[in-house]
């Protein structure tokens, strides 16, 4: 495929349901202890998975007709200093190895790791250039995990910033106690899709219903949620409930009632 069917590929209609499953290096993931298992449960409604090499070398029979995201650093959220933010390992070469149709990586403006942090995104970028391979930057203000740091001020920052260093699709968290019309703004100003990242498991499906439909409402090209999925006590039925509102524009309350019928 060449760059923009590989880009394609992560969309149907010109939105996607992303599944990131690549949480393992990362953070400790009750819930995610069989990818393959999970990938098989959800596969019906979603588009395509960020996953790390190991699991993407041993997943390509359950992938067929999936978009492939290889995550290329390691999120680190351990350590302080220099190991601290994103630690870059793999890159457009072992994407294409593994059949990956694109490739996505931390940028966290606002952090003290920004030189090293910019320099790996650029270069990621600039080495994709001469491949088919999309990226996809996930742009967080200052850190993972740091909501208080999501306002529309410094959200709207890093989208802007991701798009102009060159990223193809960026994704980025909801602007804490950001209306709709604040995200739209941001959207607006991003010449390239920006989906939207769920963050941590929030125990409330109204709540993130309500969120994914405010930001397609606000003009995002999809979501990329990763443990509001597979720590949810039915991941199939949330998953299928995220669809309807990213690909049939159900509202939130339609997408919560057929949350509590039986995924057939």
């Amino acid at each position: 495929m060449n760059r923009q069917e590989n880009l394609e590929s992560l969309f149907r209609n010109g939105k996607t349901v992303i599944l990131p499953i690549d949480h393992g290096c990362a953070i400790p993931v009750p819930g995610l202890e069989n990818p393959f298992q999970l990938i098989d449960s959800v596969n019906e409604f979603v588009d395509g998975y960020v996953m790390n090499l190991g699991v993407a070398l041993r997943a390509a029979d359950s992938l067929a007709g999936k978009g492939i995201i290889l995550r290329t650093d390691i999120y680190n959220t351990r350590t302080t200093g220099e190991g601290a933010g994103s630690i870059g390992v793999f890159g457009v070469e072992e994407a294409e190895m593994v059949g990956a149709n694109a490739v996505m990586n931390m940028i966290y403006p606002f952090s003290n790791y920004e030189k090293t942090n910019f320099q790996e995104c650029a270069d990621l970028i600039r080495l994709s250039l001469d491949t088919d391979i999309p990226v996809i930057l996930e742009s967080l203000p200052y850190a993972l995990g740091a909501p208080d740091k999501y306002t529309v001020e410094n959200v709207s920052f890093a989208v802007r910033l991701a798009a102009e260093l060159g990223s193809d699709v960026v994704k980025t968290p909801y602007p804490t106690n950001g209306t709709v019309e604040d995200f739209r703004r941001i959207v607006g100003q991003s010449f390239v899709p920006v989906i939207i990242l769920g963050g941590a498991a929030m125990g409330d499906d109204a709540g993130l219903l309500k969120m994914v439909e405010d930001a397609m409402d606000a003009g995002a090209a999809g979501i990329a949620i990763g443990r509001n999925v597979w720590q949810h006590k039915n991941p199939a039925a949330i998953a299928r409930s995220l669809a309807a509102i990213v690909h049939e524009d159900a509202s939130a309350l339609e997408a919560l009632a057929l949350l509590k019928e039986p995924v057939r």
